[in-house]
């Protein structure tokens, strides 16, 4: 049988077979096994990253375990409303990711300016990508849908991060060189135009290596699950080219609109760095977190601290009492 964009059955790519509800909670237990190699390694070397290892692998079994509960109810609905709410979800939530947990350094409205990127290069690239790359109608069937959105702002965030964090560091250790530009004349973003090349070249540099290695060194994840799922190699090896393109041009909208929104902040439009509005300190989150552990600890301190000093005047209270006592014995 013959497999071509258009003869793509509803249950082929990303749902599951028969042989794939053979896999239990066992089976994951046993490859949880090779985290430990990593921990042991780390254990080894003095890496420091065993517990990071652990809790990550972790945070990985729990996230994967919601949402595929959450999926599978997605999945049922069949509602283009629920499709387009879990797909605005899953740009918050690697906006999250990004700002609080990624970033080295983050600059004022960063939030917005990370979301809209993101939103607007995923949303409008799955679009056009499922309903004319893959020729699904409608485009937004669940099943496919969602995970192309997911991929592609998984990828989104990792060039967002990357232009990002080499654009605040570069114009932090050059700030000279870019207020002599700008006091000869030059507009901020001709002032900054180097850094910016630099920052989306980097950027975007995974995701030429990624191209230029695939079929050849590497069989990716996509191609992977479409021939488990029953797909002919060749339908398999075009739809993950398909994805791959998609993920490029995704990848570049927003590290674009993620270097430019940086640049408007940064150098505002009296041509000045504003170095007040770049913040290189722990996320607000994680300062929060740590404020209200330190204050738990005080007061578990505190509370052991009152209760041992009662219980020493309790204890002096009765060897006074005892001595009294003897006292009046002895007359």
């Amino acid at each position: 049988m013959s497999w071509n964009a258009t003869s793509l059955p509803d249950h082929l790519l990303f749902t599951t077979t028969d042989s794939d509800r053979s896999l239990n909670w066992i089976n994951v237990a046993i490859a949880f096994a090779f985290v430990f190699l990593d921990v042991l390694t780390s254990f080894i070397f003095g890496l420091g990253i065993g517990t990071s290892l652990l809790t990550a692998a972790a945070r990985c079994v729990v996230q994967l375990s919601l949402v595929a509960v959450i999926l599978s109810k997605v999945f049922q609905s069949n509602s283009p409303w629920v499709v387009a709410f879990f797909a605005v979800l899953l740009n918050l939530l690697g906006t999250f990711e990004t700002v609080v947990n990624k970033t080295d350094r983050r600059h004022k409205y960063m939030f917005f300016s990370t979301l809209s990127g993101m939103l607007v290069s995923s949303i409008p690239i799955s679009i056009i990508g499922a309903r004319f790359a893959m020729s699904k109608n409608p485009f937004w069937e669940p099943s496919e849908f969602i995970p192309i959105v997911g991929m592609l702002c998984g990828n989104t965030i990792s060039g967002i991060v990357v232009s990002v964090n080499y654009l605040l560091k570069e114009i932090e250790e050059n700030r000279d060189k870019v207020e002599m530009y700008l006091a000869f004349g030059a507009t901020r973003m001709e002032a900054c135009k180097p850094m910016a090349a630099d920052a989306l070249r980097l950027a975007l540099a995974p995701v030429v290596n990624r191209m230029s290695v695939l079929g050849i060194i590497s069989i990716p994840g996509m191609m992977t699950g479409a021939i488990l799922g029953g797909a002919s190699v060749e339908y398999a090896a075009r739809l993950q080219m398909v994805i791959v393109f998609m993920i490029s041009a995704s990848t570049t909208l927003a590290a674009i609109g993620a270097t430019g929104a940086a640049l408007a902040v940064v150098v505002d439009g009296e041509h000045r760095i504003r170095e007040d509005r770049v913040d290189g300190r722990p996320h607000f989150v994680y300062r929060a977190v740590e404020w209200g552990g330190e204050r738990v600890v005080g007061a578990v301190k505190g509370l052991f601290t009152r209760r041992g000093k009662k219980d020493e005047g309790d204890s002096s209270e009765s060897v006074e009492g005892d001595g009294e006592e003897q006292e009046r014995l002895l007359n």
